[in-house]
């Protein structure tokens, strides 16, 4: 199955596509209203807008550093995950959502990287808990956000995750434990993004790393990728390997490019006769 991912209403509707995400709010803080007629998204801990409104609310690492777009490695700002109220206010996000289609997809969901947080109130935590492993502690505030979110979702529930399929590297990243993860949502979603994809063989190694990483897990994978001025015969090539991998294959943000790329594939499928001088 092929499906768009869109921050405009009316493209979830386009028959070229099996499935609509339509995000409700991402990672600049806008927000929209969820539809009826798609998988709501919502971007949790990754908010441009709430972090330059309250300062308070990113994470900081050992030296007091935030974690704003404005570092290296990061393309927008984060909340941290153990502050409640931030929390309280997704889950409301996800109770609209829910009230509008029975599925969501839960977008950047975990700790920025991991030297993230130390604030405060992460170290209080920390030491009250019964957790003698920073890590492992961070799992588990990452795991009971996303079993409480996910216990909201009637249908099915999405969780994207970063590209990284190393052993271990989700883990100490984020803060996702998968294994865990995987009992409570039902799909993880892995975008692979490049503006090109003029060779597909990394593209094709990180899907393998996913396949190979959750065999045995009860969770099915699906793979993103970026069609935002990708040329149609290299998005139709990235789409035929990501679809060998992955249970469903998503574009994201430009739904004319998706289509085509769908068209053009759906036509080539189709049988057709070859005739040859003799034949006239």
């Amino acid at each position: 199955m092929y499906g768009v991912v869109t921050r405009n209403a009316e493209e979830v509707e386009w028959s070229d596509f099996d499935r609509g995400f339509y995000e409700v709010k991402d990672v600049t803080g806008r927000a929209a209203a969820p539809l009826p007629n798609a998988v709501n998204m919502v971007s949790c801990f990754g908010d441009n807008a709430a972090a330059d409104e309250n300062p308070d609310l990113v994470p900081v690492d050992e030296e007091g550093r935030l974690a704003t777009r404005d570092r290296t490695y990061f393309d927008w700002a984060y909340v941290c995950p153990t502050n409640d109220r931030y929390r309280e206010g997704l889950l409301e996000i996800v109770d609209d959502c829910v009230a509008e289609n029975d599925d969501v997809r839960l977008d950047d969901v975990g700790f920025p990287r991991a030297e993230f947080c130390h604030c405060d109130r992460c170290e209080r935590l920390f030491h009250e808990s019964d957790f003698d492993d920073w890590f492992d502690w961070r799992a588990s505030v990452i795991t009971d956000f996303v079993a409480e979110a996910a216990a909201r979702v009637p249908g099915r529930c999405y969780l994207t995750l970063y590209p990284d399929p190393y052993p271990g590297h989700l883990y100490e990243r984020a803060g996702l434990d998968l294994d865990t993860l995987s009992e409570h949502v039902d799909e993880f979603v892995v975008p692979l993004y490049d503006t090109h994809y003029g060779t597909t063989y990394w593209l094709e190694t990180i899907a393998k790393g996913f396949q190979t990483r959750l065999a045995g897990l009860d969770v099915d994978f699906s793979v993103e990728l970026y069609a935002v001025n990708v040329d149609v015969d290299d998005l139709i090539h990235a789409t035929e390997v990501a679809a060998a991998y992955g249970r469903d294959v998503l574009f994201g943000y430009d739904a004319s490019n998706a289509a085509a790329a769908l068209r053009r594939m759906r036509a080539d499928a189709e049988p057709g006769e070859t005739y040859t001088p003799d034949d006239a």
